[in-house]
């Protein structure tokens, strides 16, 4: 995949306009109730299903929640309730849910120890997938993940990023394809749009799929 920069534009430069626009997502509040993790366990009975009783999704199709990020969550469920954020499995499941209740959700979630999913032993894909999770590509201006979602995967909780590591890699590729699409063709029903910036469309945009499945994979075991 061929770079829309020209050659001679610093790597530098475009680093900073990067890293700028990640700064300004950071200054942007968003205001929610305070989470009680007490209240959001007994609200979390019909979530267990799909998604585990604390968080640990036992299926690859649904993402784990535990440890994600409180602020993270909370947007991600307004989302998903108000429309912003097109989820085929939870369509109606947060109908019902208040702010209150979303908020007490999210704390609980986020009360939970992730466990690790483990990659896949592929010396090539573990490789590559290390590659771009730490120094992106700079051939292609994709920046590394490390730099919102730090180098063990952590996230960065005040910002609302969120901890990624150990998630499954399934679920990871899902989504970056999501995004990717979002950045191309935001009239797409696969697209998700519902990214702060669009950081994560501009990031998923070049990214080729070999990219994509490598450092998804990567992340699944990164701790």
């Amino acid at each position: 995949m061929k770079s829309k920069h020209p050659r001679n534009c610093p790597v530098g430069v475009i680093s900073r306009a990067f890293l700028a626009s990640l700064a300004l997502v950071a200054l942007a509040s968003t205001s929610h109730a305070g989470g009680d993790a007490a209240a959001g366990k007994a609200k979390t009975a019909i979530c267990a299903a799909c998604h585990g009783a604390d968080g640990n999704s036992p299926s690859p199709a649904f993402p784990k929640l535990a440890g994600l990020g409180e602020k993270y969550l909370i947007k991600q469920m307004r989302d998903i309730r108000d429309g912003e954020r097109a989820v085929a499995e939870m369509t109606g499941m947060l109908a019902n849910s208040s702010d209150q209740d979303i908020a007490d959700i999210a704390a609980y979630y986020d009360s939970q120890k992730a466990q690790l999913s483990g990659a896949k032993e592929d010396p090539k894909k573990l490789k590559l997938g290390e590659k771009i999770y730490r120094a992106g590509n700079l051939e292609t201006s994709v920046p590394a993940c490390t730099g919102c979602h730090s180098p063990a995967g952590n996230g960065n909780a005040p910002a609302g990023y969120p901890a990624i590591g150990g998630q499954h890699a399934d679920y990871t590729a899902k989504q970056l394809r999501a995004f990717r699409t979002g950045a191309h063709d935001p009239e797409d029903p696969a697209a998700r749009l519902n990214d702060d910036a669009k950081v994560m469309r501009g990031v998923a945009a070049r990214m080729t799929d070999q990219e994509i499945d490598a450092v998804a994979n990567y992340i699944s075991g990164l701790h």
